[in-house]
């Protein structure tokens, strides 16, 4: 997301006291950034813009109960991911779904590869050549994230990929927040060591 660059405050705080501006700027800003986040989880055209209208709406109506505990751009994530869900959970549930788009909608509440697709939606805010080389370098981390065990990669990618504290991680994951820092140490000590032959570790967080 553009961040200060884009909307400058937090769109929802600023909408609760009364300064639409900054939300506004939010949805003209990021509405392509959340097209492609759809779309990477396999989201058809129209799907994908009735879910950014239906994440767009869902933030506006969270604005009275909204309490900021972090980036607002994590935040807004989640609201995403969890539209993601909801939806794939409609439809397992509709007549005539079956077992298998009940499977289906299961897989996908549980997709873990969701803040990669968030990341690699972003690639389109830089030039052509930036963009490959981002590509070559996202490969190279992505293939090394995936090689790391679960437990880790899930802290790795909510930490570095959504940016949440490690406190919220452990409320999400349900263990103690010493047990997050524990598992960050060992994911980017492997990370580390998985791509320092390429020069790639510099890109990882310390």
């Amino acid at each position: 997301m553009k961040g200060a660059e884009g909307w400058k405050r937090d769109p929802l705080e600023a909408l609760r006291a009364g300064d639409r501006a900054p939300f506004e700027a939010f949805v003209q800003s990021e509405t392509i950034t959340f097209l492609a986040f759809f779309r990477r989880l396999g989201a058809g055209p129209t799907e994908a813009e009735d879910l950014v209208q239906e994440t767009f709406l869902k933030l506006f109506r969270t604005v009275q109960t909204y309490q900021p505990s972090g980036r607002f751009a994590a935040y807004a994530f989640r609201v995403a991911r969890n539209a993601w869900i909801d939806q794939k959970r409609r439809r397992a549930s509709a007549p005539g779904a079956g077992a298998e788009g009940r499977a289906g909608a299961a897989a996908a509440a549980e997709e873990e590869d969701i803040p990669l697709a968030w990341a690699e939606a972003r690639e389109g805010e830089a030039g052509p050549l930036e963009r490959a080389e981002r590509a070559e370098e996202a490969g190279r981390i992505r293939s090394a994230v995936q090689e790391l065990n679960e437990g880790h990669r899930r802290v790795f990618e909510l930490a570095v990929v959504e940016g949440l504290p490690y406190g919220e991680i452990a409320a999400l994951l349900g263990i103690p927040e010493g047990t997050v820092k524990s598992r960050m140490h060992h994911a980017l000590r492997k990370l580390r060591g998985r791509l320092e032959d390429s020069g790639e570790s510099e890109g990882v967080a310390g």
